[in-house]
């Protein structure tokens, strides 16, 4: 879940709605300067899917005691975060293989990016051994589907790439700068600006966006309270526009 503050209130948008928006920049991507997609529909499904292990957690958030919120996708437990993208792969795999990869080596790549020696032990252990089972599902995936192994790699960095520019987007991060995009002539520097980006990575000189989120008030004193208010909470469209030239 992401968690924007909008005065006394908190605007939720859940992981599936953010990966949405992944989806829809996935869709729009392309052009001279960074080529094409491919596979196209694979790809592209694999990015509106990548959070499709947190539906369930989304379904029933968890309090945190701290803020007297729901967890935001940062403050997600070990337990928590290791059961939703240990199942996550699975879930996606019965409508394609290929899109499943995707989503297990966007999980891998993520926790590939922790400094174990920092956690507790028993932690630490955990996490090597959800990557060694991830290896092993991302191996049987790569053999059944015969898949070439670099366009595998550009793609979960497309992968990675849109997820990143759709929480920066969402959560007002501009200015920002994603590194290692890949491109036609190989990898860039993306720059997430105000209504743009630069270089424009899109086919069309103009982009819109959308997704859904709740908006309510807190704190909560428990979680059940959390969920009812969450649950009644008023729907919006968070809609966001880009443009080659502002």
């Amino acid at each position: 879940m992401l968690l924007c503050r909008d005065g006394d209130e908190v605007i939720a948008i859940t992981q599936p709605a953010h990966a949405w928006v992944s989806g829809q920049l996935a869709r729009a991507w392309g052009n001279a300067a960074f080529g094409v997609v491919e596979p196209w529909e694979e790809v592209c499904l694999g990015a509106e899917q990548h959070d499709v292990g947190m539906t369930a957690w989304e379904r029933a958030p968890t309090l945190n005691p701290d803020t007297g919120l729901p967890r935001s996708f940062m403050e997600l437990t070990i337990d928590e975060h290791l059961a939703m993208w240990s199942s996550a792969a699975g879930l996606l795999a019965p409508q394609s293989r290929y899109a499943a990869l995707l989503v297990s080596l966007h999980g891998t790549a993520l926790y590939e990016r922790r400094d174990l020696s920092r956690l507790a032990p028993a932690d630490a252990e955990r996490i090597r051994a959800f990557l060694a089972g991830q290896n092993v599902l991302q191996h049987q995936l790569r053999a059944s589907l015969h898949a070439d192994g670099a366009q595998v790699h550009r793609n979960q960095r497309l992968v990675w790439t849109w997820d990143s520019l759709s929480l920066g987007l969402l959560l007002g991060w501009a200015p920002y700068e994603i590194e290692r995009v890949p491109a036609a002539g190989g990898e860039v520097t993306l720059a997430l600006r105000e209504g743009t980006l630069d270089p424009w990575p899109f086919g069309a000189p103009a982009v819109a966006l959308r997704c859904e989120a709740r908006r309510f008030r807190g704190p909560f004193e428990d979680e059940a309270e959390m969920r009812a208010a969450l649950a009644a909470a008023p729907w919006e469209t968070i809609e966001i526009a880009l443009s080659e030239r502002l």
